[in-house]
């Protein structure tokens, strides 16, 4: 009965995926995890560090990304609350506040708890966490049936989709903190033309949910509720980012100085799920593990992609580079021994990262 009752509510799930989420009443997530696990995920290599705050995740395929479009240069929009200055390039947005990451952490953890999660990856010294996989419960239709019956029938009811969120503290030079909220979701479709059999594959990143995330962030931090929705909704700005050629090989040209551009593509492998196992800001560079698009078409059943460990692919490694001169920064693909990049896969990961930066 419950598979039927979700698989009858696939198409109209589908339909509200379109639909805003800055309304905050459109969000109750409640996690699909039966209990807390901190345990650093199978994919994660765990590198011996110093306590600077890095990158892990993910392997993802990124066959669904496009090609991003020229545009005009553009400044970041920046505006201030308090300590807190909410910073936007596109449809990325961040965080800055003059406060330490440690004194962040504890409310940063307490946040995404009190917001219907569980934290699958609570690594301070890595300056990550992240949550499970959940399912937004407001996007349910409130029939009859249901308004009547309420938590009685409560769990006889999902949505066909599920969303986790990745949060990342960095340090900033002036002893405060940059926090980076980058949403992945799954959508569960049907699976032969019959349409009694479901599969999970990867959806689009949703910036709206950031944002909303983001403005919940500012109150628990401290900032008044209005004047931070203002906020996270203000400033929009045009791409700043192209996929061009150089040398034959495939690269991402932004308008923007190196700084800005590191925590943008920082955003945008988080965003997408590439697995950063290092990463070296002296030298511009990030080293990421990638899955092939369709290196795994085994089918695992309800859920089975969406929560199994098992390992079935082997990822490859590159190292994602940025040079910049001036205003202008090109971001590149290098292979594990740092040689220049020109096969398949680098077109898609340069077409994942641009995609994401518009």
């Amino acid at each position: 009965m419950k598979q039927s009752a979700k698989l009858s509510l696939l198409a109209l799930c589908a339909a509200l995926a379109s639909c805003s989420v800055l309304d905050g009443d459109k969000i109750d997530y409640k996690s699909a995890s039966k209990g807390v696990s901190l345990e650093v995920p199978p994919d994660l290599t765990q590198l011996s560090r110093d306590t600077r705050y890095t990158i892990p995740g993910g392997a993802v395929t990124a066959s669904s990304f496009q090609v991003g479009q020229a545009a005009p240069t553009m400044p970041t929009a920046a505006t201030t609350l308090g300590d807190v200055r909410i910073e936007r390039a596109g449809t990325q947005r961040w965080l800055v506040i003059n406060r330490p990451a440690d004194q962040l952490w504890n409310p940063i953890r307490d946040f995404w708890q009190e917001n219907g999660f569980l934290l699958t990856l609570d690594q301070s010294n890595l300056g990550i966490m992240e949550t499970d996989w959940a399912e937004n419960r407001a996007k349910i239709p409130q029939d009859f049936i249901r308004q009547s019956l309420g938590k009685l029938l409560d769990s006889f009811y999902s949505t066909a989709e599920r969303d986790r969120f990745r949060t990342r503290l960095e340090r900033t030079a002036t002893g405060g903190t940059e926090i980076y909220v980058s949403h992945r979701g799954m959508i569960e479709v049907y699976a032969n033309r019959e349409k009694d059999q479901t599969v999970w594959q990867p959806r689009p990143t949703d910036p709206e949910l950031e944002a909303e995330f983001l403005r919940r962030l500012m109150i628990k931090l401290g900032a008044p509720q209005e004047q931070a929705k203002a906020l996270v909704a203000s400033g929009a700005v045009k791409p700043v980012a192209r996929v061009a050629s150089v040398n034959n090989t495939p690269v991402v040209q932004i308008d923007e100085g190196f700084d800005r551009a590191w925590r943008r593509v920082g955003l945008s492998l988080d965003r997408t799920g590439f697995t950063v196992e290092d990463r070296d800001r002296a030298q511009g560079t990030y080293f990421v593990r990638y899955v092939e698009p369709n290196a795994d078409k085994q089918d695992k059943g309800f859920l089975g992609k969406l929560f199994s460990s098992e390992k079935t692919v082997t990822p490859l490694k590159y190292r994602i580079t940025l040079k910049s001169q001036g205003d202008a920064t090109t971001v590149s693909v290098l292979n594990a021994a740092g040689a220049p990049e020109a096969s398949a896969n680098a077109q898609r990961i340069v077409q994942v990262i641009a995609d994401d930066l518009k």
